[in-house]
């Protein structure tokens, strides 16, 4: 029998093969071209994003970190921990991660005001301002973004019917 990737094999039976089945019905043409240009629209919004975090003197992660520490719900604290949830990272990455910014003055560890052994992450001044301004570009990118967003709706929409 040939390998799951093997072209000459039947889409049906390299599923089998590999243990998946086909959980939809066939994804039509218009599917991948929405899939593909979301992926692009997506990757572009990335690319923006990086390329405006290093103009403003941030890492890609930097600035993950502070919108993460400055966009907590209400009623959630900023803690390390939180940070490592938010990026996706190891307690003891995103720790570092914390230690640094603390050392360059763009983030403060303070004590929790209602548990004083807890220690929250806030925002210093400076950090304020490079992250409204990075926001405040952000938001104008979506905009522009926000057509592709949209084909992306309908294509969940019209896949749930």
């Amino acid at each position: 029998m040939g390998e799951p990737d093997d072209p000459l094999i039947p889409a049906s039976e390299a599923l089998h093969l590999v243990g998946a089945t086909p959980t939809q019905p066939e994804l039509r043409e218009e599917d991948y071209v929405r899939l593909a240009a979301f992926r692009r629209a997506l990757r572009r919004f990335l690319a923006f994003s990086e390329h405006s975090a290093r103009e403003a003197g941030l890492t890609a992660q930097q600035h993950q970190a502070l919108l993460s520490v400055k966009g907590a719900p209400p009623g959630v604290a900023p803690t390390v921990g939180y940070l490592a949830d938010q990026l996706l990272l190891a307690p003891n990455s995103a720790a570092e991660l914390t230690d640094r910014m603390v050392r360059t003055g763009l983030l403060e560890r303070r004590t929790a005001p209602e548990d004083r052994r807890r220690v929250v992450l806030c925002l210093t001044p400076a950090a304020e301002g490079v992250l409204w301004r990075l926001s405040a570009d952000h938001l104008r990118e979506l905009s522009e973004a926000a057509p592709t967003l949209e084909a992306l709706t309908a294509l969940v929409r019209d896949r749930r019917a």
